[in-house]
């Protein structure tokens, strides 16, 4: 059969207000009114470039955006934050059954004749008023020390990479479901009307640089409408691909080509009243404007030699993860909601002690200059930056265990990260963990309770915020997720 002359048969006059309600009519208005006007005020599963979702925030937000600064593999809390003294004196003794108690482990280890503990090589000192541990490895993070907010008791669900990073990055440990990213800017919409509310940026980490591949969907939309995804910056050529014109086509000529596109997608919506329609003129309007707000964005000439010297040295090469913090503060400058650097190289199962040492020189200077420079602008009180991967690291070596060298394993059970700025109470640690560094003993916060509290900096209570979708409101935190209270401002 025709399709679209079984479309018309099935045309009823419900279904015809019911899509003229968000068709050419909804188009024009919103045209004609305020953009400032449009975010937080619209239906929910509406598509409007820059505005998000009726109703958010729901309350007086202390963040405005977020920067999420994901290390990607899983750091060693064990060598990084959570100092264990006890155990330099059982260096090598077995890790004991009462406190492994029977967990799971990974196929890379539940072979293993014995499980040595493994002390951290590495020296500990407090810094700071508040005292908080920090390792020799990261000598600026432990400068800013003050600024941060440490979670010693993080844990997840996951054994293993790739589902414990989309647990991390989508509240499920199966593809398929909205970044926390696209949430927040289905919820917020945009501050920038010429920018993703959205930002992605990857780099590459020296310790291992055949880690864990990240794939597109980690930031993707799921089934919310695709003008909600993650738009992904690279390091060499154009900054988002297809942004500049081919040769020999002027801007006239793609403003004209963009006007007559956007005419025939408008019919096409008026006859199918495919909601994606709309997010495909959205994105390509966009497109549009990012030709002009991202070479300014990108171009660090107007950046002083002082701020390349807080970052370090590989802020001036594109792509690293100094480069890429130095971009995030631009981003958040300008009110891109949602900023996320995936660092890669963390996954220590072997020649931990060297391989950790080149991830701390990729990321220490810049994840704390990153911190400085935030609240010398006075955008920390507004910006929530958060610092962590998907999981932890055992305290037993897996593989041979030497007097200079150690691997760890997966360790979903207990893990640190820190966050930073807009509704977080700075200079505390929270939460603690046995002396083996291997379970949890006092306040446990689980992925989902991360993800509520960065929801309710940004004024969003996370069980309204939601979507239907296959006859069901699905939501960020699932079924659930509390606001972690103890650590907010």
């Amino acid at each position: 059969m025709d399709p679209l002359a079984e479309h018309l048969q099935l045309l009823t006059r419900r279904h015809f207000f019911g899509r003229m309600s968000t068709g050419l009519g909804t188009i024009a208005l919103a045209s004609l009114l305020n953009r400032d006007l449009l975010a937080g005020a619209g239906d929910v599963g509406s598509v409007r470039n820059g505005a998000g979702v009726a109703g958010f925030p729901n309350f007086p937000p202390r963040a405005k955006r977020v920067i999420y600064l994901f290390q990607s593999g899983a750091p060693s809390q064990m060598d990084l934050f959570d100092e264990k003294p006890l155990l330099a004196r059982l260096q090598g003794t077995e890790l004991p059954d009462s406190v492994r108690m029977g967990q799971r482990l990974t196929g890379m280890t539940s072979r293993q004749d014995r499980f040595p503990v493994a002390a951290s090589r590495f020296h500990f000192a407090r810094h700071g008023q508040s005292g908080a541990t920090v390792s020799e490895l990261l000598p600026h993070t432990a400068g800013v020390v003050d600024e941060l907010c440490f979670i010693k008791s993080m844990h997840t669900e996951a054994i293993n990479h790739d589902p414990a990073v989309t647990f991390f990055q989508t509240g499920a440990q199966l593809a398929g479901r909205p970044s926390i990213g696209a949430w927040v800017s289905y919820g917020l919409g945009s501050e920038n009307h010429d920018l993703p509310a959205f930002v992605v940026m990857i780099s590459q980490g020296s310790g291992n640089p055949n880690d864990q591949p990240l794939y597109d969907r980690l930031w993707g939309s799921g089934f919310l409408p695709t003008t909600y995804q993650g738009i992904k910056f690279r390091s060499v050529g154009d900054p988002v691909l297809f942004l500049s014109n081919p040769p020999g086509l002027p801007s006239a000529a793609r403003r004209r080509m963009l006007d007559d596109l956007s005419k025939l997608d408008a019919l096409n919506h008026r006859s199918f009243g495919d909601p994606e329609i709309l997010t495909r003129i959205a994105q390509y309007e966009m497109a549009y404007r990012m030709q002009t707000s991202i070479p300014e964005l990108t171009d660090l000439s107007d950046e002083p030699d002082w701020v390349f010297e807080l970052y370090g040295p590989d802020s001036r090469r594109p792509g690293t993860y100094a480069a890429n913090c130095l971009l995030a503060r631009r981003l958040a400058e300008r009110g891109v909601r949602f900023i996320q650097l995936f660092h890669r190289g963390w996954d220590q199962h072997t020649h931990l002690p060297t391989q950790i040492a080149g991830q701390c020189r990729d990321t220490d200077q810049a994840s704390a200059a990153l911190v400085r420079d935030l609240k010398q602008r006075g955008l920390l009180d507004e910006t929530l930056v958060v610092w962590g991967g998907e999981f932890g690291r055992t305290v037993y070596c897996q593989g041979r265990l030497t007097a200079a060298d150690y691997g760890r394993d997966h360790h979903p059970r207990c893990f640190t990260v820190w966050l930073a700025g807009g509704g977080i109470q700075p200079g505390t640690t929270h939460g603690l963990t046995d002396d083996y560094g291997y379970n949890i003993v006092q306040d446990p916060v689980h992925v989902h309770d991360l993800h509520a509290t960065i929801l309710h900096c940004l004024g969003i209570e996370h069980t309204k915020l939601t979507f239907k979708y296959q006859g069901r409101h699905h939501r960020l935190t699932d079924v659930h997720g509390t606001v972690v209270k103890k650590i907010l401002a």
